[in-house]
């Protein structure tokens, strides 16, 4: 028996316990988290995304304060709250560590970046970002999970199978080897890689749920000095652009300067991404540039469409595929002597030297060439031969479940936070989102 379960060990769920153990002290608190122990998880295959700290424990923990990216919270509560709980986040993850850096760009300088990129045909959204570092973000969580190891009852390497309820309110969670957790309140945060699952979830109860998109694209990696002018003030520029030929919103995401692409495995697919750390750095900046793939009825499967695109870069590159702008622009391979030649040294050396244009479906790339088009027109050398882009990437993110304000569902005593409800897309909002369920139960408490 518990008082509280959380599904989930990531941002979004360390947040609720922490919130949780603060402010109503006394709680018998259960968290089940699939992964392992944060002591105990690597940077390698599935370890990458599951366990203590989620997938945020080896990102590079860019903390945007901005309420324009990085989830759709700003539709439940007004902005002030918002923003007020954004930079209380922000404290928060400060006060374990506050070595890293705070880059924001305004006054002239954003006036000038916002000029440059209308006459691109680029949005440009001004944030303002703390940059922890992969191994800051390591440290950090690990000191969170040493917090609440004294009010908490953490269980490891073990699923939950399923959300149980009845006449309408929850009861508990049943585990995968059939053992079940009775309690009054569950908060599900299952995070990005749980969002086949939660959706598997809310179908199975019965909850309202709408798709979201899921974003396809690439990662880009090039020399470090093509975008210093513009990562130097901001750290990472965010730019959105909507694509001539089929009018698709597509975006720079994750910009990460003098960083590394990594691989990461979803299921059984591979995937790429990118870190930077706070004190090592390489010669290249990587970013990612995602277009939203939205569907219309009667198709209502965006996670599967993307997976299926995933599996087929997987099956011709037998994992990860890297390509040269210049090659995928004259319609030819990228083999591993060309690769030699390209003055962009590839950071992440397991991937194969292939052919994108075999995977990505013609209106994708279609959109992201466009893209680094428009994006050389303000940072020079974007749109170079030797360019190199990695795929596929792509984020997944659960069917959006209808949430009041408090992020409480339908069900009694149900809560659905961060990525895996469908709400957060980046670690200040899913953080945010635990505290505001983490307050909704102490307040129907009291």
């Amino acid at each position: 028996m518990a008082d509280v379960v959380i599904i989930g060990a990531g941002p979004a769920g360390i947040f609720a316990a922490l919130e949780l153990t603060r402010h109503a002290r006394g709680l018998d608190i259960v968290i089940i988290e699939q992964g392992k122990d944060i002591t105990e998880r690597s940077r390698a295959g599935k370890d990458m995304l599951i366990g203590w700290g989620g997938a945020g424990a080896y990102s590079d923990g860019k903390l945007t304060i901005s309420t324009d990216v990085g989830g759709q919270l700003s539709s439940l509560l007004n902005e002030d709250e918002l923003i007020a709980l954004l930079e209380e986040v922000d404290r928060i993850y400060a006060g374990y560590n506050s070595t890293g850096g705070v880059y924001s760009v305004g006054g002239d300088d954003a006036d000038v970046i916002s000029a440059q990129a209308r006459l691109a045909g680029l949005v440009y959204i001004p944030t303002k970002v703390r940059h922890i570092g992969t191994e800051n973000c390591y440290t950090i969580l690990k000191d969170m999970r040493d917090e609440l190891s004294s009010h908490v009852t953490m269980v490891f390497n073990t699923k939950a199978s399923s959300i149980m309820e009845q006449d309408g309110r929850v009861t508990g969670v049943e585990l995968e080897d059939g053992s079940i957790v009775t309690t009054r309140f569950v908060i599900a945060a299952p995070g990005r890689i749980g969002s086949s699952w939660m959706s598997d979830q809310a179908k199975k109860l019965g909850l309202v749920t709408r798709p979201n998109p899921v974003d396809l694209g690439v990662r880009v990696e090039l020399p470090a000095v093509v975008l210093e002018n513009l990562t130097r003030k901001a750290y990472e520029t965010k730019f959105i652009y909507y694509s001539k030929t089929f009018d698709d919103k597509v975006r720079t995401f994750c910009m990460n300067p003098y960083g590394e692409v990594v691989r990461e495995t979803l299921g059984d697919i591979l995937t790429v991404n990118g870190h930077s750390w706070a004190r090592k750095r390489t010669d290249n900046t990587n970013f990612a540039i995602l277009v939203s793939a939205d569907f219309t009825e009667p198709f209502d499967d965006p996670i599967g469409y993307g997976e299926s695109v995933a599996k087929l870069a997987n099956m011709l590159g037998k994992g990860v595929i890297v390509q040269r702008l210049g090659d995928l622009q004259s319609g030819r391979r990228t083999n591993p002597a060309r690769l030699l030649k390209c003055a962009t040294l590839p950071t992440l050396k397991q991937a194969t030297p292939g052919d994108l244009s075999y995977c990505l479906p013609y209106r994708i790339l279609s959109d992201i060439m466009e893209m680094l088009s428009a994006l050389d027109k303000i940072a020079p050398g974007v749109n170079s031969a030797h360019t190199l882009l990695y795929g596929i990437e792509v984020k997944f993110y659960s069917n959006r479940i209808d949430l009041d304000n408090g992020l409480k569902t339908r069900i009694e005593g149900l809560y659905v936070i961060g990525d895996g409800a469908g709400i957060t897309r980046g670690l200040m909002q899913a953080s945010c989102s635990g505290i505001v369920a983490a307050r909704s139960i102490v307040k129907v408490m009291s």
